[in-house]
C-alpha cells in the first residue's frame, strides 16, 4: 500500500509542477504562441492529476483484494466487514472487484450488493473528467497549431 501511495504522490507532484508551468505561460513574457503552450501544459497537468487519482483508487482496490483470503479472519473480505454494522454484513457471501471502473462490491446471499467504500465513486468520476479534459486540451493545442501553420502559409 505504501508503494501505491508513493506512486499517487509522485503523480500529484507532477500534476502540480505541470500546473505551475501552465500558470507560468499565462504570465507576462510568455512564449508565442502562448495559447498552444498553455493548452499543452494544462493537458499535462490534467493527465498527471488523472493518473494520481486513478492510482490512489487502483491501489486501494488492490489492497482490499490482497487482504482477502490472507490468513485468519480474512474471509469474507475485510473491506466488506470492517466499519459496517452487523445488519449490513449479514448474509455476506462473496465480493466482486474491478479496476476499470474502480470498485470493490460486497455481495449477499440474496444477490443484493453494497459498496465497500463510497470513495470509488468520486475517484471514477474525477479520473474520467480529468482524462477527458487532458484529451480535449491536447486536441485543442494540435488544432490551434494547425490553424496557426495554415495562417502563416497563407500569408507567405
Amino acid at each position: 500500500m505504501l508503494v501505491g501511495f508513493g506512486i499517487s504522490a509522485a503523480c500529484a507532484v507532477a500534476a502540480l509542477l505541470a500546473a505551475a508551468g501552465a500558470v507560468a505561460v499565462a504570465l507576462p513574457g510568455r512564449p508565442e504562441p502562448w495559447s498552444v503552450h498553455l493548452m499543452r501544459r494544462a493537458a499535462a497537468a490534467a493527465a498527471w492529476a488523472a493518473a494520481a487519482v486513478y492510482s490512489l483508487g487502483f491501489f486501494a482496490v488492490l489492497n482490499a483484494q490482497l487482504a482477502f483470503n490472507d490468513g485468519a479472519n480474512s474471509v469474507p473480505a475485510p473491506a466488506c466487514r470492517d466499519g459496517f454494522d452487523p445488519a449490513t454484513i449479514e448474509g455476506l457471501s462473496h465480493h466482486r472487484s474491478s479496476y476499470l471502473p474502480l470498485r470493490f462490491d460486497c455481495v449477499r446471499d440474496d444477490g443484493s450488493v453494497y459498496a465497500s467504500d463510497p470513495d470509488y465513486g468520486w475517484m471514477n468520476g474525477a479520473t474520467a473528467v480529468l482524462a477527458l479534459s487532458a484529451a480535449l486540451l491536447a486536441i485543442g493545442a494540435g488544432y490551434a497549431s494547425e490553424l496557426r501553420a495554415r495562417g502563416t502559409a497563407a500569408a507567405a
